[in-house]
């Protein structure tokens, strides 16, 4: 039984070597891509590996089951500097109706900053500006069924808004989290962004025509729907050194990520503890195009915690990530 952790890892490796050899990558194939950020400090910092490690407001990015692991309430914000002079900020509360019930609130908003209005006679600006805005605010619900096994679901408002055009729906994510009991082996599993495919509206798509064309002198293009980013994730966590009451605790995560616009890719992390106080962490995405090394790393007192996080992408620089939780 002690060889289940390393059979698995053996598992994950292996789907992804083979996930390199499909010759159909599907990229570019799906609307609202912004779905696929990672957001959450301590998720960013391990290098996206939270479907089984991810724990309250923070985790519910990756796996809705992770506000059942709330004791009391919390609320939890951060600020993420992305690439391209992109911002996009986190702000959630999450609280224990009950001994098994959970319920929560999470906003994620993404700011473009302003860009210029280029066209084919004025390739350098025309002198105005736009911005790109998307948002996602879920209900999240958990349940804590028994003792090692917890679930959870959201409902999930999404938005994009590009100049004087946008797009909108509702988009479900379901997840759960398992206790095996073995070795202090956790298993973990989500779906991601399940709904409709999407279409862009919006006065942004208007063209001006003559008045023998159209009664008010104007016609809107009709666009085409995308499906929205659809994503498979299966993790597993084990702790290395420790336990949850030790003051030396390691843990090791390892997801599998399977878009339906993209090959399937991973991310690996690890995290040491001291006392629950100090943490350090670390990370790497596995099979991904862009995004390499991360690390970060918190400190808690009290009802407070400050996490930061960093990540390497390579050609596209180096973002930077933080992050303040309450918990009541």
């Amino acid at each position: 039984m002690r060889y289940i952790f390393y059979i698995l890892i053996i598992i994950l490796i292996s789907s992804f070597s083979f996930s390199e050899d499909e010759a159909v990558t599907k990229v570019a194939t799906s609307a609202a891509n912004w779905l696929k950020i990672d957001n959450g400090v301590r998720g960013i910092s391990m290098g996206g590996s939270q479907v089984a490690s991810g724990r309250g407001m923070a985790g519910a990015f990756y796996n809705p089951a992770s506000i059942a692991f709330l004791e009391g309430s919390e609320v939890f914000y951060s600020k993420s500097n992305y690439l391209a002079d992109i911002s996009h900020n986190t702000l959630a509360y999450g609280t224990r109706l009950t001994p098994t019930d959970y319920f929560g609130l999470h906003l994620f908003y993404l700011h473009s900053g302003d860009m210029k209005v280029t066209n084919e006679a004025n390739p350098d600006g025309t002198g105005e500006t736009f911005t790109v805005m998307d948002l996602s605010l879920r209900l999240i619900y958990g349940r804590q069924l028994t003792d090692r096994l917890r679930i959870g679901g959201t409902l999930k408002y999404i938005r994009e808004e590009i100049f004087t055009a946008y797009m909108q729906s509702f988009v479900f994510d379901l997840g759960s989290n398992f206790d095996t009991g073995i070795y202090g082996l956790i298993l973990g599993m989500s779906v991601s962004n399940f709904g409709p495919s999407v279409q862009f509206h919006g006065e942004g798509l208007e063209i001006v025509v003559a008045d023998t064309t159209a009664r008010d002198g104007k016609l809107s293009k009709i666009t085409k729907k995308f499906s929205v980013p659809l994503t498979f994730r299966l993790g597993i966590q084990r702790d290395i050194l420790g336990s949850d009451n030790s003051p030396h605790r390691l843990i090791v995560s390892l997801d599998g990520i399977n878009p339906i616009d993209y090959t399937l890719y991973g991310g690996v992390g690890v995290e040491y503890s001291w006392r629950d106080i100090a943490f350090i962490r670390g990370g790497t995405k596995l099979f991904h195009d862009t995004a390499g090394l991360s690390a970060g790393g918190g400190l808690k007192w009290s009802i407070i915690a400050v996490d930061y996080a960093y990540v390497n992408y390579g050609v596209l620089k180096e973002t930077h990530q933080f992050g303040i939780s309450l918990e009541f």
